[in-house]
């Protein structure tokens, strides 16, 4: 008996052009909406193509050596990252292990900074999407702490300033500007690109609710003088009776100096040391974005500034500026410090040092460059080139040349009162082994060789040669 083929019905339209070629699709034949949204749906795969194709133009994440930022992680760490994208940080009832990990961290960053070793206590801290997040909590405590001082007292609070140099980060200045602070700046010296800890002295007073100390500016590298800051802060506090607090901004620094200068004592081992923050995604080597706010103990954090919620069930303190977000940077950064320990920590940081002093080395052997410090204390060079050449060379030249290769170092004027000094900046992170930086040297010798020929060549000579071209 012959049975007869029943066709099967398809929804309309259901599987037009599903197998057509992905650049002969009817969904790439026009441009796509930009800046309104589009009254059609995508396929999945023309969608991942062109936003695919787009971001090639932003050129390869790892020969950025302007960004502190981590551009490189283990396969390991990215699959973690990719399970945990769904977890909401804030949500602690539903995820509790998340949360506990999270204050596995704050205890093994604030244990690695000396704070409070004697206690039982679970630290104080938090994770935060950036630094920056990280500096403005510590800020905002400072301000509450200083306000309770001054009312105790019976005297105004209406003119709060903090201290700072004027090579800080901008997150410092978005503070003092956000939660009315004024900003009083110690201007940077020629020959002297760091703090000088008398002018700070001169700028406190009654009214002023910190003093920021930078381990590792962004412009040069440097660390500042914490240790001397301190001292001199405690005779000033021990003189007037005022309790001005520092805050370290190791953005940089944090997450390098316990292992390469374990000896340096900046952190909690300091009285005057009330706060740090550090940067996970910068040394502490994580995909962006995660940062962290590490307080001495419990008393330094206001209880003004902890919020407690229910509503995703459960009792749940917070004190961060921002709510949801993902979790997955924090499990990321737990992954690397079971998996680096101090050892490992050490290791790459090391390497990485080394890297930045062959470059330091290779850019003096040219006579054209100088570093902007004579011993490098974090892996970052920042070189300038000699007074007596910059008719010749320009570093904004030379950066724009790299960037032809591909290459992103960044060339900057550095801060009030030392502006028409221009310099160039390499930071060195995981990822920019030995054999890149050679290649990089190799581009900046051939920018050399450019420019010296090119001086040689009279300018009629320069057009003649450009308006050369040949068809094939």
């Amino acid at each position: 008996m012959l049975h007869k083929k029943v066709k099967k019905s398809t929804p309309q339209n259901l599987n037009k052009g599903v197998n057509d070629p992905i650049f002969g699709s009817r969904y790439l034949d026009k441009q796509l909406p930009k800046y309104s949204f589009p009254q059609e749906e995508t396929s999945p795969r023309t969608a991942y193509q062109t936003i695919h194709d787009e971001l090639m133009l932003d050129g390869n994440s790892r020969l950025n050596l302007a960004t502190f930022v981590t551009t490189w992680m283990e396969p390991e760490a990215k699959q973690l990252m990719t399970e945990t994208f769904d977890k909401n940080m804030i949500d602690k009832d539903e995820y509790p292990q998340t949360a506990e990990i999270e204050m596995r961290c704050v205890n093994m960053l604030a244990h690695l900074y000396h704070a409070d070793e004697g206690s039982t206590e679970e630290c104080c801290g938090c994770s935060t999407i950036g630094s920056s997040e990280a500096a403005m909590l510590c800020g905002m405590a400072f301000k509450w702490n200083w306000k309770k001082r001054m009312q105790k007292k019976g005297k105004s609070t209406a003119k709060p300033n903090l201290v700072m140099s004027s090579d800080v980060q901008l997150c410092w200045e978005k503070f003092c500007v956000y939660w009315e602070v004024e900003a009083k700046f110690v201007p940077m010296e020629k020959g002297k690109y760091t703090l000088n800890v008398d002018k700070v002295i001169e700028l406190c007073d009654e009214n002023t609710i910190g003093v920021i100390g930078i381990l590792g500016t962004t412009y040069t590298g440097e660390f500042q003088p914490i240790s001397e800051l301190n001292d001199a802060i405690d005779k000033y506090n021990t003189k007037t009776g005022h309790e001005i607090p520092i805050h370290v901004d190791g953005a940089s620094g944090g997450f390098t100096a316990p292992f390469l200068q374990p000896d340096m004592v900046w952190d909690f081992r300091l009285k005057w040391i009330k706060s740090i923050n550090a940067s996970g995604h910068k040394f502490g080597l994580v995909f962006p974005g995660v940062g962290w706010a590490i307080w001495r103990d419990w008393q330094e954090l206001p209880k003004e500034l902890i919020f407690h919620v229910n509503y995703l069930g459960g009792d749940m303190p917070t004190f961060a500026l921002n709510f949801s977000r993902p979790g997955n940077q924090v499990v990321a950064q737990y992954y690397n410090f079971i998996r680096l320990g101090f050892e490992g920590y050490k290791k790459i940081h090391t390497t990485s040092l080394a890297v930045a002093n062959y470059f330091k080395d290779e850019l003096e052997k040219t006579g054209i460059f100088v570093s902007m410090i004579k011993e490098l204390q974090m892996p970052l060079v920042a070189f300038k080139v000699h007074d007596d050449l910059t008719d010749k060379y320009d570093v904004f030249e030379v950066s724009e040349k790299l960037r032809h290769n591909g290459w992103l170092v960044p060339a900057y004027t550095l801060p009030e009162d030392c502006q028409d000094v221009a310099i160039l900046r390499i930071v060195c992170k995981e990822g920019l082994s030995y054999d890149l930086a050679t290649l990089l040297m190799n581009d900046i010798h051939k920018i050399i060789k450019d420019i010296e020929k090119a001086e040689k060549i009279p300018a009629k000579e320069k057009n003649k040669k450009a308006s050369k071209f040949k068809l094939c």
